[in-house]
């Protein structure tokens, strides 16, 4: 449990900075938010909505905040129980999570269109709200997001070419499983990997299995792979029989083809990759993402 802990904290912590968090009262529940630029939004013009990966506050992507060109507004939020958010125990699957998304913006009268970043499960976050909302996204940027699209026959195929005994949706709920009896991790992150166990404990993203086809907005998609594997990984990676590298490759592989499958029809369309590169890409490089983001705002307001 304890290397869950560390791979989270090392996520989470690179390049964090201090900016002033709101709070709203929405429903009952306490919500912490930043945002900048509505005063001076232009009608129809776009505004980010940042949505963060699995236990993490919002304010993970204020290194990317100073990047954004002054003129782009922006929103990004504590979830249910992170940050300086209160728990929302009603919140029993992604779907709730995007339309609790939905409220909080209806609520602070934030109107779309959106352009969605997501980093990590928010890539798959994300996916789900222009699922649901698809005439209210101008465009996504998905900053190495979880490979939801993973069926059970390529992660089966996967494990055995690898030579591995696990493979990576297994790995996924047992992550989730030694997470929430982590002593070391608060509610607020235990009660988010509760729900994450519960969508997939049976199947692997449930909710995710027959989505709409992605409409015609331009996305930007970061992939980092061939990354470093870090010592307490190996280490991990030998007690659940994982064979390093060949099943880092084989699942980086099918990461890169489910989402470029996922683009291939969409116009104005990019898919990054970046080799050594850590999960926490806009961590790591902030000015990369900053560019990328600034450059599909332009693309869609012009």
């Amino acid at each position: 449990m304890k290397t869950w802990t560390i791979m989270l904290f090392f996520v989470s912590i690179g390049g964090i900075q201090t900016y002033a968090q709101e709070t709203a009262n929405i429903k009952g529940i306490r919500t912490s938010y930043w945002v900048k630029g509505l005063e001076k939004r232009k009608a129809n013009e776009p505004i980010v909505i940042f949505e963060s990966g699995i236990g993490m506050s919002g304010n993970n992507f204020s290194v990317l905040f100073p990047k954004l060109m002054s003129n782009i507004p922006y929103f990004s939020y504590d979830r249910n129980g992170l940050g300086n958010s209160d728990p929302d125990p009603s919140l029993k699957s992604d779907q709730d999570v995007v339309d609790k998304l939905h409220l909080i913006l209806s609520a602070l009268e934030i109107k779309p269109p959106y352009l969605l970043v997501g980093h990590s499960l928010g890539g798959a976050f994300v996916r789900l709200f222009t699922a649901k909302y698809p005439d209210e996204i101008a465009g996504l940027v998905l900053i190495d997001p979880t490979d939801f699209m993973l069926t059970e026959t390529e992660d089966a195929i996967a494990t055995e070419t690898s030579n591995s005994q696990i493979g990576y949706q297994q790995l996924w709920v047992k992550m989730l499983s030694d997470m929430i009896n982590d002593k070391n991790l608060g509610e607020g992150v235990k009660l988010e990997m509760k729900r994450e166990l519960a969508v997939s404990e049976k199947h692997f993203f449930k909710e995710y299995a027959d989505l709409p086809l992605l409409k015609n907005i331009p996305v930007t998609v970061f992939i980092a792979y061939n990354r470093p594997i870090e010592r307490y990984e190996k280490e991990m990676n030998s007690k659940l029989g994982i064979n390093d590298r060949f099943w880092f490759d084989a699942y980086d592989q099918l990461r890169i083809k489910h989402y470029a499958n996922l683009i291939k029809q969409n116009n104005n369309c990019e898919l990054i990759l970046l080799p050594g590169y850590s999960h926490g890409i806009h961590q790591q490089d902030p000015d990369k993402v900053g560019v990328s983001i600034n450059s599909l705002f332009k693309k869609i307001t012009h």
